[in-house]
């Protein structure tokens, strides 16, 4: 058994070391959410393009108002869409009215907070002394023409969209997304629509990875229900193969009817690793098969849930050319004390909400891996690491969210 660690280290540098580049599309920047960007985008034009007034005020020549009060003459008006069309250069005793967002006139250098003025009529008197750039955002100060906004290999969030769209990139070069199989085993395990038998579940696994898969960017391929018969799990295998990621869920620990390993290694899977010191999850598997790599991801939903996002989701950025992102764990203060003595990294169902100016997490109500009613209650996973066999309510500790 290693470390969740040392598992996520393998999982990196497996992947990594064995990435290609992927084929490369064209698409419409509205559908370019979710997807990973193939190519640099660069600016068109300096951002902002143009001296930018950040305050209602008056623009000056700074020079003019280093004492202050001074009386000045309204000359015009700029406002976003409609600069000012003169100059103030060679005009001492001149302002021009500015509004937020619009371009700084010719010969000004700064803007006085509307505030820090009185007007009669043209006639604007100034009451506070500004420095040069004061209230303004200088041109090109964002980004230069020509400079790279996004690199390629970035994930495309609506703030990456309106980017995008502000440096005029309608039509966005991005990687193909990655297909991915899941393949629930178990004879016990029935499709969602079918009534079972007390003896039987419902095939949430599936359902929950299909939602998994789609939010890390890829495309699920569901496969059907393996039953616990080698022959035919090998089959489904195989067909599973055809996709760029494999994931099985149940059938990955020590049980008399737990194949998965069997029909891998039959079909001449390399292990990587079998069992991390995780809880849940610690039978997870994960391999590779010809040019397919695989996770074996333990039964039990909750176990399924954390699995994925822990080692699957980073998988999928590598095979979309976004690179690997480790789990980013947040921190939150611990509403309850608690203890361990496993000696596992543990990821438990939480809820995290604020309590005057800090986040404070506490664990629902669950009653183990295979409990999907308390992982419904959570909005995060709780995170403690096998050092940490007691702690203290208050005590800052890390959590997942969901």
């Amino acid at each position: 058994m290693i470390s969740f660690e040392q598992a996520l280290t393998i999982v990196k540098e497996k992947l990594t070391a064995a990435s290609r580049r992927p084929a490369t599309e064209v698409v419409p920047l509205d559908g370019a959410r979710g997807r990973v960007l193939a190519q640099d985008v660069l600016a068109d034009r300096d951002y902002p393009p143009f001296h930018r007034a950040t305050r209602d005020g008056y623009a000056v020549r700074s020079a003019d108002v280093r004492t202050v009060p001074v009386a000045l003459e309204c000359v015009g008006e700029a406002r976003a869409g409609a600069p000012y069309v003169g100059t103030l250069a060679g005009k001492p005793d001149a302002c021009v009215a500015i509004m937020t967002g619009a371009p700084l006139p010719e010969g000004a250098d700064a803007v006085v907070m509307v505030e820090r003025t009185r007007s009669e009529g043209s006639r604007v008197e100034i009451l506070r002394a500004v420095k040069p750039l004061e209230n303004v955002v200088q041109q090109g100060s964002e980004a230069r023409e020509r400079s790279v906004v996004l690199p390629s290999g970035r994930r495309v969030t609506p703030g990456e969209m309106a980017l995008l769209a502000s440096v005029g990139e309608t039509r966005v070069k991005v990687f193909r997304r990655t297909t991915v199989a899941i393949l629930p085993t178990g004879d016990e395990v029935v499709p969602a629509g079918q009534a079972p038998q007390w003896f039987q579940i419902r095939n949430s696994n599936a359902v929950a990875l299909e939602g998994q898969v789609a939010a890390a960017g890829g495309i699920p391929r569901q496969l059907g229900i393996a039953p616990d018969d080698v022959t035919r799990l090998r089959e489904l295998i195989e067909t599973g193969l055809e996709s760029d990621l494999l994931l099985l869920s149940g059938g990955v620990s020590v049980g008399k009817y737990d194949f998965v390993e069997q029909a891998l290694a039959e079909l001449g899977a390399e292990f990587y690793f079998n069992s991390v010191a995780l809880r849940p999850g610690k039978p997870t598997v994960f391999g590779r098969v010809r040019d397919t790599f695989f996770f074996g991801l333990p039964g039990n939903p909750v176990s399924t849930f954390v699995t994925f996002e822990v080692f699957a989701r980073p998988a999928i950025g590598v095979l979309e050319g976004a690179g690997f992102d480790s789990p980013v764990f947040l921190r939150a203060r611990l509403g309850k004390p608690f203890r361990q003595s496993h000696g596992l990294t543990a990821f438990m169902p939480a809820r995290v909400e604020m309590q005057g100016s800090d986040p404070v997490v506490t664990l629902v109500s669950w009653q183990g891996s295979g409990d999907l009613v308390g992982m419904a209650a959570a909005n995060c996973l709780l995170v403690v690491h096998p050092h940490q066999t007691e702690l203290a309510a208050g005590e800052w500790v890390d959590v997942l969210p969901n």
